[in-house]
């Protein structure tokens, strides 16, 4: 799928969006709050940390969301697999709605043990730290060669670029002609008019603009309500509003009456999953296989006599 990008770099938008609504989907749920804005500003990205084709993005986001009175709702709980799930779920609708992937195709790919999709959430900005904010900010929007780590010996032709990584696959240093280092990093510039920073919900110009012009140029400080931890049943029916709000489906209501149900127990060894859904699958043993109309006896021919 990181081909595509390469070559439909309005897709790169399009992935920033659906993030965004993912995000925005996800906080709402959670805190059961439907009319909440969330502040989030998102970066686009192309480059791994060799220079190579890596298309991702990092997103600045706030930790809740503001009601239309600008009360700040804090998150009372996070789940990175389930927003994980839900954002794989929304980018293969899109690919399958751009007619660039197969339904079928993306269905099979939900079965995948490896999805591909990673989101990481493990960066907290402090309220009381500004220059730690600007710091991350910056990274965030970081241009995808970086001098510092760049060698290239005029006599050879050839660049040795180091990578920021100390583990994994983009660790170490990779060598090539000069030439082809250069390709690698025109492709990393971006189309005529295309915007690689992007705000949304509370950050977007529009809604940024109309709080300036009713408050004017002073802004009232932020009232952050009390972040009460939510029942067990309504953090469950949260994330069943969730899944409907991604998935369009609703999993706390019957595919066959329509009655709702209830949430019996929370299953997650795999042996015990792929026993259920073994036996499920499996017919009843009084099933039986439906047997061929039954054959009638041709009348026996008369022996004619000598």
């Amino acid at each position: 799928m990181k081909p595509l990008f390469l070559y439909r770099r309005a897709l790169l938008g399009d992935l920033a969006r659906v993030a965004a609504r993912t995000l925005t989907a996800f906080i709402r749920a959670t805190t059961g709050e439907r009319a909440l804005s969330v502040g989030i500003v998102a970066s686009i990205q192309t480059h791994g940390s060799l220079a190579n084709w890596h298309p991702h993005l990092h997103l600045l986001v706030t930790d809740g969301g503001f009601r239309p009175d600008g009360t700040f709702v804090p998150l009372p709980l996070h789940d990175v697999a389930t927003l994980t799930e839900a954002f794989r779920r929304a980018v293969l609708r899109l690919f399958v709605h751009r007619e660039l992937l197969d339904g079928d195709v993306a269905q099979s790919m939900l079965a995948w043990p490896h999805s591909g999709f990673h989101v990481h959430d493990g960066v907290w900005v402090p309220a009381d730290e500004p220059a730690f904010t600007t710091r991350l900010a910056r990274y965030c929007a970081r241009h995808p060669v970086a001098l510092s780590r760049l060698t290239y010996p005029a006599e050879g032709g050839r660049v040795t670029y180091h990578s920021d990584k100390r583990s994994g696959p983009t660790a170490g240093a990779e060598t090539l002609d000069a030439l082809e280092f250069l390709a690698r990093v025109v492709s990393h510039i971006p189309n005529k008019g295309q915007v690689l920073q992007r705000y949304y919900g509370w950050y977007a110009n529009r809604t940024r603009g109309s709080r300036r012009q009713a408050g004017g140029e002073a802004q009232p400080a932020v009232v952050v309500a009390d972040g009460v931890p939510p029942e067990r049943a309504a953090v469950r029916r949260r994330w069943a509003e969730l899944l409907r709000r991604i998935f369009e489906v609703d999993p706390l209501r019957c595919p066959r009456c329509g009655t709702p149900m209830r949430i019996v127990a929370f299953l997650t060894t795999p042996a015990v999953i792929d026993r259920i859904l073994a036996h499920v699958r499996r017919p009843p043993p009084h099933t039986r296989r439906p047997r061929a109309p039954p054959r009638r006896r041709a009348p026996a021919r008369p022996v004619p006599s000598a």
